[in-house]
């Protein structure tokens, strides 16, 4: 199969800044083509194989794309573009033998126009496939957004829908935005076997070569790469370092890819956090500022956007003209309540963020026209709206006036299924670490003096009082979430829940002890009964508050048994428990759940980062610090475990002759979804080292 040249690959992007420059082109464009300079940039190609999926990553110029491959019974071929969050995608037939995937060669550059002369671009790929034939079930050209919900069999858009043409051997779909724009093409052209209608037959030798060419006509972005995104201390982590370059871009960082290849403003706030003391600082401004131009008006943090054709569908759907014109989601409630406290440890803590503050606070958010105004007034109204939300609390502090889930919503923070929560209202993270972290930050910001041009005379009284405010959700939100088990209902539980799942409970059961066991509840149900699931976001509190000694201790214990008594598996720290649950509540909790009994790799890392922030404390005792160094250890030879699958979103496991094992989330058929092979947060341990091995920055 035929591979390009470097020298053939350079000649393509010049000729794709030409298209792009060519008179009649949008002023888009035209900005593209002046980021895409020089004309012979970096190249960026990596490849993740994962479970069922090989995923192949290429950033060149302006061009960026992630080719997934999926294998099985149910095979798939998509491409995903951070430009405009665009991909294609062919899901085919249901094949009686396991289709099994490979690439030839390199994934490659391509630039290309389409009828009326507008660029186009992508990416081409050699594939192979191992099957008797492959018969096209639906082609998909649109947003990910479309392309991920009919992967979870939600219906699509029957505007959007195109048939393919024909030629030859080649199949092809194509088709303009809904707006008229430039759209987009995936063309399958046959270099091994045959095509019969639109049935690709192999060849006698088993196997189907297909050449993949994969377009679009959005905007690029523009990469942050080299000391632009990391500063030298980062790890040497080659597979992190690719999986952070392939997700950061001047105008925004992307959540994760294939699925997310967007902004998500609580997967950016706690990544830039994470990654603080190796990111460069046009980076951490570069996400910071990307959260702060997306606020609303009430100063919220905007969870997710609709971008390209997604955003053109809902305005359509609300009965407006066709536009791409972004539409923000603020239906999440945490990263509202994040944001004060990160921009108070990158302006206040950092000792470059505070020599460049002032400037910082200064510069116009990415808003367009006469919108466009200082981030020192984004960052006032979002602290404006957490004193007002935090108030009721402080004056009564009683369940009813936690901070819940937002009306006609089942989610609201970073369990963001629908059962993520355990049907609950009241999580525990929003109310008992980010509202208190909040607060405290918006006292130490008004008292460093930075907000003074932005504040207005109604503002001093209630940024004056916000240290009492956080002093009371501090005393008095967490103990709400209290949950105590007797401990001979505990074992009985225990032996029970392992029977279910096939677990030796004897390490489990040793870990008991003979005490009363205690841990806060994932969340609270409208009338404040506790949703009694052990979890990890304890991290939140090591990593952003100061529990006190008796906090600190029973938070440690809680988790770090292992897993059913507490968390700990020998793959992973899992992010739920439900072992002292109702039987329905364990079933919606399991090992094929999404935020289930499942590892999630930034979650460890916030634990990582937590417990190296407590053992900076000088207030604790020797037996306390011990404590805090042997939860250290354990962490991190579970960490380590995982190690294969440490920037992949998410992981699962299996249990056999007596030890956990890792399983690839979305390889079973059982499990909810799939995982992202790039996810920005697990991208974090290029901050956070292993203690053993080499000293950590400083979180």
């Amino acid at each position: 199969m035929r591979r390009r040249s470097v020298s053939v690959r350079f000649c393509l992007l010049a000729s794709l800044l030409v298209i792009l420059g060519r008179p009649g082109a949008s002023a888009a464009a035209h900005a593209a083509a002046h980021a895409a300079e020089p004309v012979a940039p970096t190249r960026l190609a990596f490849g993740v194989d994962e479970g069922l999926n090989l995923n192949r990553f290429l950033r060149e110029g302006p061009v960026a794309g992630h080719l997934v491959l999926r294998s099985g019974h149910e095979p798939r071929l998509l491409v995903a573009f951070p430009a405009g969050n665009s991909g294609v995608a062919l899901w085919f037939e249901h094949s009686d033998r396991p289709v099994t995937w490979a690439v030839s060669g390199n994934l490659e550059p391509v630039a290309d126009h389409d009828s009326r002369g507008r660029p186009l671009f992508g990416l081409v790929a050699d594939v192979i496939a191992t099957a008797p034939q492959l018969v096209p079930r639906q082609g998909l050209l649109s947003s990910v957004r479309i392309l991920r919900d009919f992967q979870a069999q939600a219906p699509i858009p029957a505007q959007i829908v195109v048939a393919p043409r024909i030629a030859a051997d080649k199949l092809v779909w194509e088709r303009d935005r809904l707006d008229g724009a430039a759209g987009y093409r995936l063309s399958l052209e046959v270099t091994h076997g045959r095509l019969e209608g639109d049935r690709i037959l192999a060849a006698a030798d088993g196997t189907i070569g297909l050449r993949v060419t994969a377009l679009t006509g959005e905007q690029p972005l523009t990469p942050l790469a080299g000391s632009e995104l990391l500063k030298p201390a980062a790890a040497a982590d080659p597979a992190a370092r690719d999986a952070l370059s392939f997700l950061s871009y001047r105008e925004k960082f992307l959540a994760g890819s294939w699925r997310f290849d967007t902004y998500f403003g609580r997967d950016t706030l706690m990544s830039v956090r994470l990654l603080m003391p190796v990111l460069a600082p046009a980076a951490i401004e570069s996400g910071l500022g990307a959260v702060l131009t997306r606020l609303s008006p009430d100063g919220e943090v905007a969870h997710e956007e609709d971008v390209g054709e997604f955003a053109i569908l809902d305005h359509l759907r609300a009965g407006e003209p066709a536009s791409d014109r972004a539409v923000f989601d603020y239906k999440m409630i945490d990263g509202s309540f994040m944001l004060g406290a990160v921009l108070a440890d990158w302006l206040l803590d950092d000792p470059e963020g505070r020599a460049s503050a002032p400037q910082f606070l200064a510069m116009r958010d990415g808003r367009d026209g006469a919108a466009a105004h200082a981030f020192g007034f984004d960052l006032v109204s979002n602290l404006r709206f957490v004193l007002q939300r935090a108030a009721a609390f402080a004056d009564d502090p009683r369940v009813g006036n936690l901070i819940g889930l937002k009306t006609g919503f089942a989610v609201g923070q970073w369990r963001d299924s629908e059962e993520g929560l355990g049907r609950g209202r009241y999580p525990y993270d929003v109310n008992a670490v980010f509202v208190p972290a909040a607060l405290l930050a918006a006292q130490r910001l008004f008292d460093s003096g930075l907000l003074a041009p932005y504040l207005v005379a109604t503002d001093q009284a209630a940024f004056s009082r916000a240290g009492r405010l956080a002093s009371v959700w501090n005393g008095r939100a967490a103990g709400l979430f209290t949950v105590a088990v007797p401990n001979a209902l505990a074992r009985r539980q225990l032996a029970a829940y392992c029977a279910s799942l096939g677990i030796d409970p004897a390490a489990a059961l040793a870990s008991l002890g003979r005490s009363t066991l205690r841990f806060h509840a994932l969340s609270l149900t409208p009338d404040g009964t506790a949703v009694p699931i052990l979890n990890s976001d304890e991290g939140f509190e090591l990593l952003f508050g100061t529990p006190d000694p008796e906090r600190l201790e029973a938070a440690l214990t809680a988790m770090m048994r292992p897993f059913p008594a507490g968390l700990v598996t020998d793959v992973g720290i899992v992010v739920a428990n439900p072992v002292f649950a109702p039987p329905a509540v364990q079933a919606r909790f399991g090992k094929n759940a999404y935020h289930g009994s499942v590892i999630w790799s930034w979650q460890q890392a916030v634990l990582a980062a937590g417990l190296e922030r407590q053992l900076r404390r000088s207030d604790l005792s020797e037996a306390q610090r011990r404590q805090l160094l042997a939860a250290r250890s354990r962490l991190w030879q579970a960490i380590d475990a995982g190690r294969s699958l440490r920037n992949s979103e998410l992981w699962s496991w299996n249990y056999a002759d007596g030890h956990f094992q890792i399983a690839p989330f979305g390889a079973n058929a059982a499990d909810a979804d799939e995982s992202n092979a790039a996810q920005l947060w697990s991208t974090v341990y290029l901050a956070i080292a292993d203690p053993n091995l080499a000293k950590p920055p400083a979180p």
